[in-house]
């Protein structure tokens, strides 16, 4: 068995910076869609000229006047909102904005009233009317396998649930920089450890509302 490679950095250091760029446009479809960009940042500390990472203790002392502390980004998750009751027709709004959402409508929403089939909403508590969709969530190569995407997301749904009936996601890969994945017996073992991360020890349990759907999830 391989181990993991250790991590490059203090996991405890790593924070989120959670944006929506609202571009005050008020159109049915931007009504309906909401975008959030995530970026997963790690705070150093830097000693020098040249901003060598340093630890506190590799100073002479604890306020170097050498030292700067910077937040490094290290990955990076998109969300959409999506609200089925203003706006456009749900379904429509998703098929327009990309493929990973459309195929996202196809399995949970009706074309014609944009939103939940019948199948869907017999699972579904009513505690909102939006639909959550976790779209791409991806770290740096050194950062993964060690089920820290996991985690992050989960911070992240757990902020971004709010009025949301459904969250969506189906974890699988979608870095091929690697040109690893070009077997489908290699694609399918990467897809099942990914998977597999979201029942791994310490990872935040789920809310009720989250469902498997089609979008897109990377970088365990």
């Amino acid at each position: 068995m391989i181990e993991p490679s250790p991590l490059p950095g203090d996991p405890s250091e790593l924070h989120l910076r959670i944006s929506h760029d609202d571009g005050l446009w008020d159109t049915p479809q931007a009504d309906t869609l909401e975008c959030w960009n995530v970026a997963l940042l790690h705070r150093r500390r830097a000693h020098g000229e040249h901003h060598e990472p340093v630890s506190p203790s590799g100073c002479a002392t604890a306020d170097c006047s050498s030292c700067t502390v910077e937040d490094v980004a290290v990955g990076f998750m998109t969300f959409y909102r999506v609200h089925l009751d203003r706006g456009r027709n749900a379904y429509w709004a998703m098929e327009e904005e990309s493929e990973e959402l459309y195929e996202t409508a196809q399995a949970l929403l009706d074309p014609e009233t944009g939103s939940f089939t019948d199948e869907v909403s017999e699972r579904l508590e009513y505690v909102g009317s939006a639909l959550l969709v976790m779209n791409r969530v991806t770290l740096d190569p050194p950062w993964r396998g060690h089920g820290l995407a996991a985690v992050l997301a989960c911070e992240v749904i757990t902020r971004l649930m709010t009025g949301c009936r459904a969250v969506t996601c189906s974890p699988g890969v979608t870095d091929l920089s690697s040109h690893r994945l070009t077997a489908r017996a290699e694609w399918d073992r990467v897809n099942a450890k990914i998977a597999q991360g979201w029942e791994a020890p310490g990872v935040p349990p789920l809310p009720k509302q989250c469902l498997s759907s089609v979008s897109r999830l990377a970088g365990f």
